[in-house]
């Protein structure tokens, strides 16, 4: 019987591959549960608080997919465990392997973040290899750390229900270990509000010197990655930016591209660089949130105000307390909209 079992299973992580993920036992952690469509081949894995679409060829994820809301992040944090392993339920020749990282130069960075997690068998499950991808070292402690996962987490803290984020990597800058564990060029992580009915994407090269720039549309990351994540947000035509035609009675639905810009204190570089963008034309519209420091706020406001000729509004937004979870409530945050 026992043989039985191994040769079932052996037979079961051998079956042929397909582009047609099915995430069976998962599938409630998809916006309307409709899984993204992509020519790319590879395996579906579900995780407790996750799921992962897994390219064999490239041994990384082709995207993760959380579904998070601000209740989750108030709840008791569990401890970063740090132990990352290799995933048993893929076959060997599929697998990445401890090894290949080891004096490679990248990190062994996670799409899904450890820090998105709220239970112990989640964060466990957060170090699979099969969750990872070959980064750039200071982009992963650096701007995607900080000025990526920080943000959208701070997003979905304020945001009302449930916020669906995925994450992924395109493009092939070479390869580390025996295992050939694709170095991609770039990342993305795609932020859907079916509430707002809002989304847009972090478009991040993966390069230790990586600048950060604007957020790009829903339909511009379609045509970056070649996946449909069939969100139900209108998209625009790639060559013109214009949105596809419809029916003059149908309304149309936002597209959205937003940044923030964190200040904890004072910083002219930062303000220099909003002004600039205001200028370029490239601002429609900038919100400042404070929640204690409405001094601070005010002085943004007046010296964008008096540089350009954009309207700033300011906003007090003061989260819920939370003996588990610390808020920077002297920041201000400046939200950038674009055009």
């Amino acid at each position: 019987m026992r043989s039985l079992a191994k040769l079932l299973l052996i037979s079961a992580l051998w079956l042929p591959l397909s582009a047609s993920a099915l995430f069976d036992q998962c599938r409630d952690l998809f916006p309307a549960q409709q899984i993204p469509s992509t020519s790319q081949v590879g395996r579906d894995l579900c995780f407790d608080d996750f799921a992962i679409y897994y390219s064999p060829l490239d041994k990384k994820p082709v995207y993760t997919v959380e579904r998070l809301n601000s209740e989750q992040f108030q709840t008791s944090r569990p401890r970063r465990t740090n132990q990352f392993y290799e995933e048993a339920r893929l076959p060997l020749s599929e697998r990445a392997l401890l090894a290949d990282y080891r004096g490679s130069g990248y990190d062994r960075g996670h799409n899904v973040p450890a820090g998105d997690m709220t239970q112990d068998r989640g964060m466990a499950q957060s170090f699979s290899l099969a969750n990872m991808m070959p980064q750039a070292r200071q982009n992963n402690q650096g701007i995607w750390s900080k000025r990526v996962e920080e943000p959208t987490r701070m997003y979905i803290k304020r945001a009302q229900g449930d916020v669906y984020v995925f994450t992924g990597s395109v493009g092939h800058a070479g390869s580390i270990g025996k295992s050939k564990v694709t170095i991609p060029s770039h990342l993305y992580k795609l932020v859907y509000d079916p509430n707002k009915k809002l989304a847009w994407a972090y478009w991040v090269e993966n390069t230790n010197d990586a600048q950060m720039s604007a957020p790009i549309s829903y339909a511009e990351l379609i045509q970056k990655t070649g996946i449909d994540f069939h969100l139900p947000i209108e998209a625009t035509n790639s060559a013109t930016g214009k949105p596809a035609e419809k029916g003059a009675s149908e309304p149309r639905q936002r597209v959205g591209a937003w940044y923030p810009v964190f200040f904890d204190e004072y910083s002219p570089d930062k303000v220099a660089a909003i002004i600039s963008n205001i200028k370029a034309g490239r601002v429609a519209s900038i919100e400042l949130q404070y929640d204690r420091n409405l001094k601070l706020a005010q002085n943004l406001a007046q010296e964008i105000g008096s540089k350009s000729t954009l309207q700033v509004t300011l906003s007090q937004s003061s989260p819920p307390d939370s003996p588990s979870v610390s808020y920077e409530r002297n920041r201000v945050i400046a939200i950038v909209r674009t055009k």
